[in-house]
């Protein structure tokens, strides 16, 4: 008795202190999925002579211990080093310009200790911390604040556009708009901003039943183009400030006809064969079945085999047989399709969805504005890429070279959502105290 008393008591609750308002179940969720994704990663690549899966487990499990190391730093650390945080980025992808490899096409990779690292990975990070501590200061009520995030938000975009990493800037895109929006922009705004990429889509459309008016050489608009540009007046007119002389209505058109011609121009002059093979394979991946239509065509064919509840692990035939182009990076999902079937396919959805719950949960609790715009900035970029990569799977949206977050093998993509998981459950760590937990 006296020599248990001697003995100093082991408390397990000072172990985990540091972590006390972690939430588990987010973090578990992406450890799981990291896991399921090894496997799935592993199916793809059993018949093959070299293997590489199990540095997606490795990888997750370096991202794991870093995500809780970040979850026990005060994230408020994060609004004094943001300038220092966005030069670093700007810094990394002009780096990969002047020494950068290449591969396919594009010059995303940055040679460091035997690795190739890709920085606009990174960048995500960089300008979601970036805008949270911009849009902390002031929210995007005003139009002017928009244009301010706009306009530091071009220069990583650009850089990431050039590469050319048509996917990653899409990526941005997303963040930015759901940053915007969560920082009380005007949603009619948010619809201008995306309105010139709707209309240099409608201006390349033609009208059923009409031809495109061609005005001057390669300058021309279709009824449906100036149908948008149109519509987009009016709602310039109703939600920009400029109501004096019109000139919400009248920038809002004119920035729908520029975007439209523009675009005509980009497609002819800018974007290389294969970006144009990417965008339009979906449409009618049967147009060209042995070329950029194949991924498209095995993708669904092996998602269609594996009907309701699939063939099972390392069973199914088109995985097996590496039928499926790049499964274990973009085509991931297939391979779940297949070997789990339409319930499996679900049961990840399911997962996902409850990601993104707890995402949008801790947003909603954090103690500060600049805490909750860091957990929707992650969510934005969560939510783009999962709805992005499982369109392109099951052959509803454009090969974009988007990966499935935590699934797809990619040593730079796993190791940014796992930094971005520790930040928000930074966020979550050192927000208040709740009485009941949801």
């Amino acid at each position: 008795m006296l020599l248990k008393r001697s003995l100093p008591k082991v408390r397990w609750k000072s172990w985990v202190k540091p972590w006390q308002q972690l939430d588990w179940i987010l973090f578990f969720l992406a450890v799981t999925v990291s896991f399921f994704g090894g496997l799935m990663i592993l199916s793809t690549e059993l018949k093959q002579p070299v293997t590489d899966w199990w540095w997606h487990w490795l990888i997750a499990g370096i991202g794991a211990v870093i995500a809780l190391t970040l979850a026990r730093c005060r994230y408020e650390n994060l609004l004094q080093w943001h300038w220092v945080t966005y030069a670093l980025t700007n810094a990394s992808l002009i780096a990969v310009m002047v020494a950068g490899s290449s591969a396919k096409g594009a010059q995303r990779w940055l040679p460091i200790a035997g690795f190739n690292v890709q920085p606009s990975e990174f960048a995500k990070i960089g300008m979601i911390i970036t805008l949270a501590a911009l849009l902390h200061k002031r929210t995007a009520t005003r139009i002017e604040d928009v244009f301010r995030v706009l306009a530091i938000t071009a220069v990583p975009w650009l850089l990431v556009f050039v590469q050319p990493d048509l996917a990653t800037s899409l990526v941005f895109g997303a963040i930015v708009l759901g940053m915007l929006y969560w920082a009380n922009a005007n949603p009619g705004w948010l619809i201008l901003m995306i309105s010139p990429i709707v209309a240099a889509i409608l201006f390349s459309t033609s009208w059923p039943l009409a031809e495109p008016i061609i005005l001057f050489k390669e300058i021309f608009v279709t009824p449906l183009g100036v149908i948008w540009a149109i519509a987009m007046g009016i709602l310039g007119w109703l939600t920009l400030p400029w109501r004096r002389f019109n000139l919400g209505a009248l920038s809002a058109l004119t920035l729908n006809l520029l975007g439209g011609e523009l675009g005509i121009f980009a497609w002819n002059h800018v974007l290389k064969e294969y970006q144009k093979n990417r965008l339009t394979a979906f449409i009618n991946p049967e147009h060209d079945p042995l070329g950029s239509g194949y991924h498209l065509i095995q993708s669904r064919i092996a998602i269609g085999a594996g009907e309701v509840w699939g063939w099972g692990l390392f069973k199914g035939p088109m995985t097996q047989l590496n039928f499926v182009p790049e499964q274990h990076t973009d085509f991931i999902f297939s391979a779940v399709g297949e070997e789990f079937g339409f319930s499996g396919c679900l049961i990840i959805l399911f997962v996902f969805c409850l990601i993104c719950w707890r995402l949008l949960h801790i947003a909603q609790t954090a103690k500060d504005n600049f805490g909750s715009l860091l957990a929707i900035g992650v969510l934005s970029m969560i939510v783009f890429q999962l709805v992005v990569n499982v369109g392109m799977n099951v052959g509803l949206a454009p090969v974009a070279g988007i990966p499935l977050p935590w699934m797809s093998y990619g040593r730079s993509a796993m190791l940014t959502n796992f930094i971005s998981l520790g930040i928000v459950e930074s966020v979550a760590n050192f927000r208040q105290r709740q009485k009941y937990y949801f």
